[in-house]
């Protein structure tokens, strides 16, 4: 938008407007009665035109910034860069401890030990010197390549302070495609563990932007020998931190719109996408998201969510600026509850994976206790939740009874919980917070919007929902007439999710292909993700624009990509593949060739009256399913692109059921809806079935 008509828009709106009293004068705004022409408040959020006089009333805020959107914290103007953000909190917390882990130098596992700010600082300085020292050009591309752990922290710290671009690298998208980023990014520093450098090894001649490889708890002695032809230098973190320590060089900090870190992206066909995010981008996102949540130096949080990914990213910013302590796990998502017993955090980021896990762990022990238990469970949860839904406090008898010994779980001292990455259904969400008796919130956000665009509003009851606007951004709707989705549907407003503000990125690295494909000539984002508005300004996601879903774990799919690899299997006509955001698997529906199933059954000497019987024969869905696969494994799928249950139907997809289009490709909403029972019954039988 255009300075000018931004400003001719903020002065005729804000001459509309007077602050409230009290606490929240300066974030939240009413309509004055007499003039209130150019906003609309819908309780949490705040609806204004698109353009003054003309523009449709599409445009919602943050009722906490409906004048200016949020760029950074209100109390501290002056932190424009995540250097700004560490160096704020080293001179606050200097010596309140930060980085915390329990895996020793030798491997083993004890109690925490602590890393203060102070010190933290001390190395991120040592290292960022160590890298200008051996001539690493400011601007460069490093690479981290390794999970959560303190020197992960450390580097990033550093990357900001000497204005380097860090690159998460992640091995869950498989050797070639960290092969690419390197390549396509120029990384020319990669830190790395032991069992990453081995990967790295395997194609260094095939990464010539890179000169240098850190290795992150190795040993000089256990160095791999490099190809004499190569002229990488590999060298230890601990090795590199003693010679910055000996050597240390002037901060080149960076400035607000300088680029901090490229996130590249799984995506769903291709190549990955590379998100490049500035300072600002981060700064904006973590001050907006914070702006309504007390956190301070007494917390304590776990980082056990990817720092690849932007969920835990922003996390960490947020947290550093508040002097919480950030405890390490040790590695191992199965050892995840000892290290809450452990470490018992006050503030916990997961995603609906592992709520939906402890939820079914905690239904199953309450329905196996039986008797006396589970009535006793029973009451404790209906009298709380009635206390929750009628605005009071429930009573701390049941506490004591009953949810004291769940809270343990997470340590017990859980104060506020947040979900992200995929949809968290309200049963769970107003389970858990019962059972741990704290807040959880709700965001929706992605990697192109620095994390959070909405989240839920502290004291929020009704759940369902992912809140209202982060304070730094503003958000639309709009319509998307062949999924038959306007913003004059009733009863509520629907459409594509767009966002613009100051958390939105600027584009994919070297791909101004996508970048114009995500954007439009107004600079609003266009997620892909179909929302509708709730009363009192929530957004609730409801579909996705195209036939591209997330798992339950947030892996991005597909599904014409497994469709297309498994119609290759002998037994399939036609294949629809399904998976949406609260489960983990895939599942398919299968119209079969039929001479082949019934040829099939009579070597396998099954009798059967018709096809109809046989599609429904266990016997034949296993064979249909193995034979998926086969195929799937020679197609090189990865583990979360396999349909894990399949059901036959003797129907084939055609134009007059509906289930096809006159270019004989699947109508997904359709087929969704058409076949839901099945796809109920499949979930239905994975749920009960013993983990893969």
């Amino acid at each position: 938008m255009d300075p000018t008509v931004a400003e001719r828009r903020l002065r005729a709106i804000s001459g509309h407007l007077f602050p409230l009293s009290g606490d929240l004068a300066s974030y939240r705004f009413s309509t004055n009665p007499t003039a209130g022409e150019f906003v609309k408040v819908q309780g949490y959020s705040v609806v204004l035109p698109e353009k003054l006089y003309t523009g449709k009333w599409n445009v919602y805020r943050s009722a906490r910034a409906p004048l200016k959107l949020l760029d950074g914290y209100p109390d501290h103007p002056e932190i424009r860069t995540l250097h700004d953000n560490f160096v704020y909190a080293a001179e606050n917390f200097r010596d309140h401890r930060y980085l915390g882990t329990r895996v020793r130098d030798d491997g083993t596992v004890g109690e925490y030990k602590w890393m203060t700010y102070g010190e933290a600082s001390t190395s991120r300085t040592a290292i960022g010197s160590s890298l200008v020292n051996r001539g690493i050009p400011q601007g460069s591309s490093i690479g981290l390549y390794f999970i959560n752990r303190p020197e992960w922290t450390i580097v990033d710290h550093a990357c900001s302070a000497y204005s380097y671009l860090s690159v998460p690298l992640y091995d869950t998208l498989g050797p070639d495609a960290v092969q690419y980023i390197v390549n396509h990014a120029s990384v020319q520093v990669i830190f790395c563990v032991p069992q990453t450098l081995s990967i790295l090894l395997s194609f260094v001649s095939d990464i010539p932007s890179v000169r240098l490889m850190v290795v992150v708890g190795g040993l000089d002695e256990n160095m791999p020998p490099l190809p004499s032809t190569n002229e990488i230098e590999v060298i230890t973190f601990s090795k590199l931190l003693s010679q910055g320590l000996k050597n240390p060089q002037p901060f080149r900090p960076p400035k607000a719109d300088d680029i901090a870190t490229i996130c590249y992206t799984s995506g769903t066909t291709g190549t990955p996408k590379g998100a490049v995010l500035l300072h600002i981008n981060l700064i904006a996102s973590t001050a907006g998201t914070c702006l309504s949540l007390d956190f301070n130096p007494t917390d304590i949080y776990l980082s056990y969510l990817p720092l690849a990914h932007i969920y835990e990213r922003a996390y960490q910013v947020a947290m550093t600026h508040y002097g919480v302590s950030i405890g390490f796990y040790q590695g191992d998502n199965l050892k995840l509850m000892d290290d809450l017993a452990v470490l018992r955090p006050t503030v916990f980021a997961s995603v609906p994976r592992l709520y939906n896990r402890i939820y079914a762990g905690i239904i199953n022990a309450v329905n196996q206790s039986g008797g006396l238990k589970e009535k006793l469970f029973n009451a404790a949860f209906n009298s709380k939740r009635q206390a929750l839904l009628n605005g009071k406090t429930p009573s701390p008898i049941w506490d004591k009874l009953v949810f004291n010994k769940i809270k343990e779980k997470l340590g017990g001292c859980v104060r506020f919980m947040t979900s992200g990455a995929s949809p968290l259904s309200a049963e769970v969400l107003d389970f858990i917070k019962i059972c741990f008796g704290c807040e959880i919130l709700e965001g929706y956000g992605m990697t192109e919007t620095s994390c959070c665009a909405t989240t839920m509003d502290g004291g929020d009851m009704l759940s369902g929902h992912v809140g209202s606007p982060n304070p730094c951004v503003e958000i639309k709707l709009v319509d998307v007439p062949e999924m038959n989705y306007t913003s004059d549907d009733v009863p509520y407003p629907r459409g594509e999710i767009c966002v613009r503000g100051h958390s939105v990125f600027r584009g994919y690295f070297k791909d101004e292909v996508q970048t114009r494909e995500v954007f439009d000539e107004d600079g609003w984002l266009h997620t892909g993700d179909i929302g509708l508005w709730l009363p009192m300004g929530r957004l609730k996601i409801i579909d996705r624009k195209k036939n591209i879903f997330k798992l339950a774990q947030g892996e991005y799919i597909a599904p014409e990509k497994m469709e297309n690899v498994y119609s290759k299997g002998k037994f399939i006509a036609q294949c629809f593949v399904y998976g949406d955001s609260f489960n983990s698997a895939l599942v398919a529906i299968v119209s079969v060739e039929p001479e082949i199933l019934k040829s099939w059954a009579e070597s396998q000497g099954i009798k059967s009256e018709d096809l109809g019987q046989l599609v429904n024969d266990p016997r034949a869905r296993a064979a249909v399913l193995a034979d998926m696969d086969r195929v799937g494994k020679e197609a090189q799928l990865r583990g979360f692109e396999f349909a894990k249950a399949v059901t036959l139907v003797s129907e084939p997809f055609t134009l007059e059921n509906g289930l096809l289009t006159p270019t004989f490709k699947i109508k997904r909403p359709q087929a969704k809806e058409y076949f839901a029972n099945a796809i109920a019954d499949m979930y239905a039988q994975l749920s009960s079935s013993p983990v893969n």
